[in-house]
């Protein structure tokens, strides 16, 4: 009872710790996680000879060479599609003041019209107030100086912390184990590689499909013309880290600036197509091949997860929201397996153990 107790103590303690500590426990948090996703790649330099501080090093030089690349690209366009959108937008409102609004009124008796001019008028106030708002802002930044250049400096210490990390990862994971008591390390151990199991599933493979997606999408949306196509693309394929909803919600934006732009059936058979093809890539080769029969983490616990993280502990509960739910959900099975056999759900289950050791 008392190593029960003992152990309750110590998990609330994590947790007031946690809370206390948010913001300065970011950049290890973070350097953490990104640790664990660049691991693979470290290991197999090593085993193309290279020794662990060159193969950490050449880990570094491809991230950074992917990052500046994809801002060089990315940046510019997205930015400039953002613009286009605001442009766009005052176009579309009057089109469907004097378009759709008309049509839904004759086929519903809504009045369309008049909720548009509303949210048009509370746009407005809030656009003449957004100057006072931003000035107000900007000198909050101003007097939290000190603040701002903390974060900056927790920022630039994310990838400080990454390389050492990832320069001495199996040896923390050695001493990590030689913690454990003897009597409990294989157990212990069985848990960690069906927790790492999960995590590599989800973490490292379901973010490969997000990226693969979102190219689908805004190469295929780019090539048929679609404005906004790179941006709807980039988008649906950040959303898909929840299964569909990156599906849901890219071809319902893709459709509407379909029709707005178009106006024609075979924009929206080409939109329909662009995310069928990726549906399927998903389900026949990025899903296989990415993910394989590893099980993830189901899309109502991610949600849970990262809303209840950042709820109860900041930035610093997202970054550990899903880590936390892969280990839970690992307990749980673990759990509902040990209940399965036990006898408390089966009462012949000793029974049962008796005559198979006979």
């Amino acid at each position: 009872m008392k190593k029960s107790w003992w152990g309750i103590i110590l998990v609330i303690g994590l947790g007031w710790l946690l809370y206390r500590l948010d913001t300065v426990l970011m950049p290890f948090i973070a350097g953490m996680i990104l640790a664990y996703l660049a691991n693979p790649l470290a290991n197999r330099f090593e085993r193309w000879g290279m020794n662990r501080p060159f193969a950490v090093s050449s880990v570094f030089l491809v991230m950074l060479i992917i990052l500046s690349l994809s801002l060089l690209i990315l940046i510019p366009l997205t930015v400039q599609q953002i613009k286009e959108a605001g442009e766009v937008i005052p176009g579309v409102l009057s089109w469907v003041e004097q378009e759709l609004a008309p049509q839904v009124r004759e086929w519903t008796g809504y009045d369309l019209e008049n909720e548009l001019a509303n949210l048009r008028k509370i746009l407005t106030e809030h656009w003449r107030d957004a100057g006072g708002y931003l000035a107000q802002v900007l000198g909050q930044v101003g007097r939290s100086g000190a603040a701002f250049l903390t974060w900056i400096t927790y920022f630039a210490l994310i990838p400080v912390v990454t390389f050492y990390l990832l320069l001495d990862w199996t040896r923390l994971n050695a001493n990590i184990i030689g913690f454990i008591p003897r009597q409990w390390e294989p157990e212990a151990v069985r848990l960690l590689s069906r927790c790492d199991e999960v995590l590599s599933a989800f973490l490292r493979g379901q973010l490969l499909v997000m990226l693969c997606l979102g190219v689908i999408y805004s190469l295929g949306l780019t090539l048929m013309g679609l404005n906004f196509g790179l941006l709807i693309g980039l988008v649906a394929g950040l959303v898909s880290i929840v299964p569909f909803l990156g599906f849901i919600v890219g071809i319902g934006v893709a459709l509407i600036v379909a029709l707005f732009q178009f106006g024609t059936w075979w924009a929206v058979l080409g939109v329909v197509a662009v995310f069928s093809l990726g549906q399927a890539a998903e389900s026949v080769v990025l899903q296989p091949k990415l993910l394989g029969d590893k099980i993830g983490l189901h899309p109502v616990a991610v949600i849970f997860a990262v809303l209840a993280g950042g709820s109860l502990f900041g930035f610093t509960g997202v970054l550990l929201a899903l880590p936390a739910a892969a280990v839970i959900m690992v307990l749980l099975r673990e759990i509902n397996e040990r209940y399965k056999h036990s006898r408390l759900y089966d009462a012949e289950q000793d029974h049962h153990d008796e005559e198979g050791a006979s």
